[in-house]
């Protein structure tokens, strides 16, 4: 599927007053809007994956998947300061001709919602039939189904939390000490901050993953090792492979709209935040989550009105809402009481 662009030409402004002037929102559509407009599936990514959902999340997106083309009209877009076609950090800033970088105005979750609330306007979507998204991804989805209560129908919230907590602000803090440390971060060049970015992302598959994982994947077959293990060379290619594919300014800006999740600002706490959802709510967690552990979906199943709860086992940790599609696939069929589709299961790639 092709990318599309919308270009919102009228000022943004953000949740902190601040404005950006012109919003271009980069997206992938698949399938088709049916006469009843009844068939959306609306899909919010994760930190750094994109907007083509059926390359990240096969297996529960795709031709012979739970979400596919035939019965849904899937949508997903790529957020404000992503590397991936929307107005971000290396965006020319109309008012200095020069690329933002470190001028970026800083962003919030809620901001993210509000820029794909115009793309829905912008593309006749009045109501969503599923909106759907893991950790980044869920906290947007939790926002738009708290700010828009009436538009959703059916919310499905994996691996994410009301409030971003100091365990995870600590780890992205470390990244961006990480990023920080690299002296051509602030060079304002494309490639700025590069070796720090491959630290950050070496720092971040340690939340992503468990010991358990490492032991299992990376575990060396000598006992007269002493150099050049499996897990050394693996932390830098995921590192390296990150480079390959985003810049260290979106992270940076991104890891502080993470940072600053919060469904109860301004709204008397989390738990009465937490009532005005009134779509239907299945929230997923993953057992061996590090990261987003299960006492963080279990707050949101227990203050959002009527949700049901699932948890995932999973060998995979945070990485799991990603990897364990089948299990995932069976419990959001039965949430939504439609058939699960037969499928050959698949190796996949994550990407968050």
């Amino acid at each position: 599927m092709s990318i599309h662009k919308f270009n919102y030409n009228k000022t943004f402004r953000l949740e902190n007053g601040k404005r950006l002037k012109g919003l271009q929102i980069a997206y992938h559509t698949y399938g088709r809007l049916n006469t009843r407009k009844d068939n959306v599936v609306w899909v919010c990514h994760a930190l750094t994956a994109n907007s083509d959902v059926f390359d990240w999340w096969p297996g529960l997106f795709g031709e012979r998947d739970l979400f596919n083309p035939q019965e849904h009209f899937i949508i997903c877009a790529n957020i404000i300061g992503s590397h991936y076609g929307t107005t971000n950090p290396l965006t020319t800033n109309p008012s200095t001709d020069q690329p933002y970088y470190l001028s970026f105005p800083q962003f919030s979750i809620r901001d993210l919602v509000a820029a794909h609330e115009l793309l829905a306007q912008h593309l006749g979507i009045d109501k969503i039939k599923v909106l759907i998204g893991g950790s980044l991804g869920g906290q947007q989805a939790m926002e738009w189904a708290i700010i828009h209560p009436d538009r959703i129908e059916n919310l499905v919230l994996l691996a994410t939390n009301a409030q971003h907590s100091p365990w995870g602000v600590a780890f992205n803090e470390s990244q961006r000490l990480a990023i920080s440390a690299d002296r051509t971060f602030y060079a304002n060049k494309p490639n700025g901050g590069a070796k720090g970015l491959k630290v950050a992302r070496s720092i971040a598959l340690l939340s992503y993953r468990t010991y358990e994982t490492y032991g299992a994947t990376q575990l060396e077959s000598s006992d007269e090792k002493i150099d050049d293990f499996r897990a050394s060379s693996y932390q830098n290619y995921q590192g390296e492979k990150l480079v390959k594919r985003f810049n260290a300014y979106s992270y940076w800006f991104l890891s502080k709209a993470m940072d600053a999740h919060n469904v109860g600002r301004g709204r008397d706490g989390a738990e009465k935040a937490l009532q005005h959802i009134r779509a239907k709510t299945l929230v997923i967690g993953i057992t061996s989550d590090i990261l987003f552990p299960l006492d963080e979906q279990k707050y949101l199943a227990k203050h959002i009105r009527n949700a049901k709860f699932a948890a995932i086992n999973s060998f995979y940790g945070h990485d799991g809402f990603l990897i364990e599609t089948k299990q995932i696939s069976k419990e959001i069929a039965a949430f939504l009481k439609q058939s699960y589709p037969n499928r050959l299961d698949r190796t996949l790639q994550p990407l968050i």
